[in-house]
């Protein structure tokens, strides 16, 4: 059980240190083996997210010396879906849990894209900052 986890632990860190790696895999991946290049795109971005969402999370953890990152992000992650609720219950009249989950995790990869990129480029102007 020790080794599945430590394999597990060791998978996921080399996504989260590259992120863009599982995105091309799976998006060229399924591209190649279904030929539809729409839906590669999909999944491509639901498998990205949850790495993208660890390493945004340590990400902001290491600029700001805090240890918020993960909970933030899932703060923010909740009250998006409850602000999307809200829009499609008073919009519709109704509430399609499915539909909340899949905007808000696909709009997190584009944040989260977004904030990766952003808090790269923060880190790597602190890290040559404090070699100066």
């Amino acid at each position: 059980m020790g080794t599945i986890l430590a394999s597990i632990q060791t998978i996921y860190a080399v996504m989260a240190v590259m992120p863009i790696l599982p995105f091309v895999a799976v998006y060229f991946g399924y591209a190649a083996y279904k030929k539809d290049r729409k839906k590669g795109f999909r999944l491509a971005m639901d498998v990205t997210t949850f790495p993208l969402i660890g390493c945004v999370a340590v990400l902001f953890n290491e600029v700001f010396s805090t240890r918020f990152g993960f909970y933030g992000i899932l703060l923010v992650l909740l009250i998006g879906g409850g602000l999307l609720g809200n829009l499609q219950y008073r919009s519709k009249g109704e509430v399609n849990a499915k539909r909340i989950a899949r905007a808000v995790w696909r709009l997190s990869f584009f944040v989260m894209s977004a904030m990766y990129l952003l808090l790269m480029v923060i880190g790597i102007g602190q890290a040559f900052w404090k070699v100066i």
